[in-house]
């Protein structure tokens, strides 16, 4: 398994990450492929690489759980996101979900895959078994994070679109499959994210 690994973080450091790899890319990397493995096994190789390059798209290739806008702290994020929205940048957006509710908790986007809005924070309770409606800052912990990249786009815990629905043996729809997070946002994209992190997955096998 450890020379398997090596073939594939070569792989996406040469293709993925202009060839370099820092300490919390491989960390990321890392964590979600263990989580895959503990959770679903070695196959679904599709599914995963789509997993892997949603985390790649959504965090700006960090790999680690970011707030919205990238910004270091809940206020910053919230500030950036009242002067985008002010610009008329964010005009799929209706309402601010982002600012603070008459309890002070701000549902902005958190983690590998942005969860926003109280009610998903409710459905990723249920999902990891962690209250992140008392505490949603806890979607930033590494562990809930990947419980919540991964659960939520096998079960369709976001859109009501799964990864089952796109993958399967001898298919694979991977700008279809964007639908499972956001639309049809970036699908082009990411599709082709998830085409690299798919090859660098079999050169495990190589």
């Amino acid at each position: 398994m450890a020379h398997n690994r090596h073939a594939f973080f070569d792989f996406a450091r040469t293709k993925l990450f202009k060839g370099r790899l820092i300490r919390g890319q491989v960390e990321g990397l890392t964590v979600i492929l263990d989580t895959w493995q503990a959770r679903v096994g070695q196959g679904e190789a599709p599914s995963l690489a789509y997993v892997l390059a949603t985390a790649f798209h959504e965090t700006a290739a960090t790999m680690q759980p970011v707030r919205e806008t990238l910004a270091a702290s809940d206020r910053s994020a919230i500030a950036r996101l009242d002067e985008a929205f002010a610009a008329g940048r964010l005009g799929s957006v209706k309402t601010p979900y982002w600012r603070p509710d008459a309890e002070g908790k701000s549902w902005l986007g958190r983690g590998l895959v942005q969860l926003t809005h109280r009610r998903n924070y409710e459905a990723m309770s249920d999902v990891t078994g962690i209250d992140l409606v008392a505490d949603p800052g806890r979607a930033m912990e590494m562990p809930v994070s990947v419980a919540i990249l991964i659960e939520g786009m096998r079960r369709g815990s976001f859109t009501g679109r799964k990864l089952d629905d796109y993958f399967g043996p001898g298919r694979a729809d991977w700008v279809g499959a964007r639908k499972i997070i956001n639309g049809n946002d970036r699908a082009e994209l990411v599709a082709r994210h998830a085409r690299v992190f798919g090859q660098a997955l079999d050169s495990r096998s190589h």
